[in-house]
């Protein structure tokens, strides 16, 4: 069992067992003793530390995993360092340097090899139905199916591509030419793949008509080989995809759960790369935790859950690397957000009517309305039906701009965007505005809040507006006159109905023309907003997709160290029950010899006893642990077995005699030292040989010399 497990690769330390123990408790002290460190930015040394691994693990294996997720390094970082017993990255950085079977196995540590036949079944049966079909489609009978399996480990995932290729060749009742390609970084997974033998559990991941059709059975129940048909369609090869070339003209890129490993700048430069390496309109298939991010115009989703998709032609080509340039940072998008979105109907410290009120004590106002930045009336002072009306519908956040009357809401909604963007008083006076049947002139007035001088502006939360509405009849006198003699200039002296009626239209056409302009700014900034949110969501959901990442990384994480205690158990479990095995052997023989044995520790208490024994010392299973002397014997005239069994173990000289019990038969006693292995006294050994027959055949030749003499 010791030699099968160490050839498993997974073993971490090689010590005798009476030094596993220390071992085993300063490791889990080391590991787990320590509080958990916060996740946070790198220090400066620690970095250097970094660095110096990516170089001595490039310079051994020829491997850069300086792009790689910065968490899975250093968790499998410190992995190492507590197998070590090493507190300081800088010590086992000085560790690696002086042990260069240290950075074989960190390496190692860092492959991560999760991987089994047909791993998440929706998946692979979303690939069945939808993939595998779309890749023989439209091909004629000498075409070549080309499949690359990245990051393969030790092969279940490729020889799983190859199955359902091999399956839907037999539907079409076609020989096509396949090339599965599968590559790994990992020499010794390679290796395990290229053999195809694989453990007898996998039959929990096949389905039983799979495993009898694709695999054979291994003598001596040493698992199953994958047929020879299956195992022709792949090549198996050592590939990094960091520096090494790629396959090209492939219709399909199995690329699960590699991705998640890897820094977001490297996923970039991968993506594009798959693009290149594939025929047009050929497949990626990808793991469940991984996407292709912002390369949406590079790959089409066929199927969400299963991460399948399909490419398309690139439209920006070479400009491609250009684009970053323009994106603004993400990292100030959300300060950025306008406040404006916040559709509260109560933003202020003070009372409404308190607030309202104050404002219009400033002067002498019958009715008004004090809003909020998208016109949603907080407050309504005075009587206000004349201008405002409810909209008809389901009736929510009252917006004046939906309640103005006609010939008042154009220029409401003008002095309003006006008011926001200035933070100063708009004024619109002479209004037309349609109250019940007939047309009312109304001077309209947006204030800034904010600009009252008594309104305290820490008392705002939000920017809020004073809209003030009167009817021109009761301005004063002179405002009025002022209003018609700019009438009256505009119209001229000998001016005719026609004419005033043209002034009152362009009046009304320079109106519609701000409104529009102000519709118009407002929509840019609608758009602006938009574009800002869009790039939030974007940041939001790259964060989520990196959360989503680590997870799956953990996860993997966890699958390798499961499937390696899977290993250390079944190994346990064989020797269990080869130890049983040996231990029934050994009862069955020592029952069967007929000779009576009484196994003793150093203190001459009973460890273990035949049934033959019984006869000669009264023993039961409850004498177990008891001193032999504590039992009484049936033998005639010896009651030293105890002196003597003492003297055996403190002389180490075997003792032999020939006793009788009394019922008559005869023994021959032997009392031994119980020598272990390592020639160790761990006690003694008392047998009886039954000798009666012996005894009867020389009491027999005495009688017989007896009388011929």
């Amino acid at each position: 069992m010791p030699t099968s497990a160490i050839a498993t690769g997974l073993v971490d330390y090689e010590l005798p067992a009476a030094e596993m123990p220390a071992q085993l408790i300063a490791y889990a002290v080391h590991a787990f003793g320590r509080p958990a460190r916060p996740d946070s930015v790198p220090a400066p040394k620690t970095e250097s530390a970094l660095k110096k691994i990516f170089v001595l693990l490039r310079a051994q294996t020829g491997h850069d995993f300086s792009l790689y997720k910065p968490s899975t390094i250093h968790r499998r970082i410190e992995r190492r360092m507590a197998v070590n017993q090493i507190d300081a990255l800088d010590n086992y950085v000085k560790y690696l340097q002086q042990t260069p079977a240290e950075v074989e196995a960190l390496f190692r540590d860092l492959l991560i090899g999760v991987t089994n036949f047909f791993r998440d079944p929706a998946a692979f049966q979303a690939l069945e139905d939808q993939i595998i079909p779309q890749l023989f489609a439209g091909k004629r009978a000498d075409a070549v199916i080309r499949v690359w399996s990245t990051g393969c480990s030790t092969g279940e995932e490729a020889y799983s591509l190859a199955i359902l290729l091999q399956e839907r060749m037999e539907v079409l009742k076609q020989s096509y030419t396949v090339q599965v390609f599968a590559t790994d970084i990992d020499s010794r997974a390679i290796a395990t793949a290229r053999a195809g033998l694989y453990p007898a559990s996998i039959a929990a991941d096949l389905t039983p008509e799979r495993l009898a059709r694709f695999f054979t059975a291994e003598p001596g129940g040493g698992g199953y080989r994958i047929h020879k048909g299956i195992r022709d369609m792949l090549v198996f090869s050592e590939q990094d995809l960091i520096k090494d070339p790629l396959f090209s003209k492939l219709d399909l890129i199995s690329c699960r759960n590699l991705l998640i490993y890897l820094g977001a700048s490297l996923q970039k430069k991968l993506i594009p790369l798959f693009h290149f390496a594939l025929n047009p309109g050929g497949l990626l298939f990808l793991g469940t935790s991984e996407n292709v991010g912002e390369f949406g115009d590079l790959f089409g989703e066929l199927d969400r859950k299963a991460k399948l998709f399909q490419r398309k032609p690139d439209a920006l080509g070479a400009q491609r690397a250009t684009l970053g340039r323009f994106v603004p940072p993400l990292t100030a998008i959300r300060a950025a957000l306008p406040r404006s979105v916040d559709r509260t109907p109560f933003p202020v410290k003070l009372p409404l009517r308190e607030l309202t009120e104050q404002a219009l004590l400033q002067q002498v106002v019958p009715a008004g309305a004090l809003v909020n930045g998208q016109g949603d009336i907080l407050y309504l002072h005075g009587r206000t039906g004349m201008y405002l009306e409810l909209a008809p519908g389901e009736v929510g956040i009252n917006n004046i701009l939906k309640m103005a009357r006609d010939g008042l809401r154009f220029e409401l909604s003008t002095a309003l965007h006006k008011a926001a963007s200035s933070q100063e008083t708009v004024r619109y006076p002479g209004l037309r505005v349609k109250t019940n049947g007939h047309v009312t002139t109304v001077n309209l007035s947006v204030q800034p809040l904010a600009s009252n001088p008594i309104v305290p502006p820490e008392t705002l939360e939000v920017p809020l507006y004073l809209v003030i509405l009167e009817e021109a009849s009761a301005v004063a006198p002179a405002q009025a006159e002022q209003t018609a003699l700019a009438t009256s200039e505009k119209v001229g002296a000998g001016g005719t109905a026609i004419e005033a009626r043209i002034a009152a239209l362009q009046h009304e056409l320079r109106a519609k023309d701000e409104y529009i302009q102000s519709t118009r700014e407002e929509l840019e900034s609608s758009t602006e907003e938009l574009k800002s949110s869009n790039e939030e969501m974007q940041s939001v959901n790259e964060e989520l997709q990196s959360t989503n990442e680590e997870l799956e990384t953990s996860k993997e994480e966890l699958q390798s160290v499961n499937e390696e205690l899977a290993t250390v158990n079944a190994e346990l479990q064989a020797k269990v029950a080869d130890l049983s095995r040996a231990n029934d052997d050994m009862n069955n023989l020592l029952a069967g010899t007929g000779i009576g044995t009484v196994f003793v520790d150093h203190q001459l208490r009973i460890l273990r006893f035949t049934p033959a024994v019984s006869t000669i010392i009264n023993l039961i299973r409850a004498d177990v642990g008891r001193p032999v002397g504590h039992i009484v014997s049936n033998l005639v005239g010896y009651d030293a077995l105890v002196a003597d069994t003492q003297a055996v173990l403190d002389t180490l000289i075997p003792k032999e005699l020939e006793v009788q019990t009394t019922v008559g038969p005869w023994y021959t006693l032997r009392i031994q030292p119980y020598r272990t292995q390592e020639n160790v006294i761990e006690g003694a050994v008392i047998t009886f040989v039954d000798i009666t027959e012996k005894k009867r055949i020389e009491a027999a030749l005495e009688q017989a010399r007896a009388a011929q003499g």
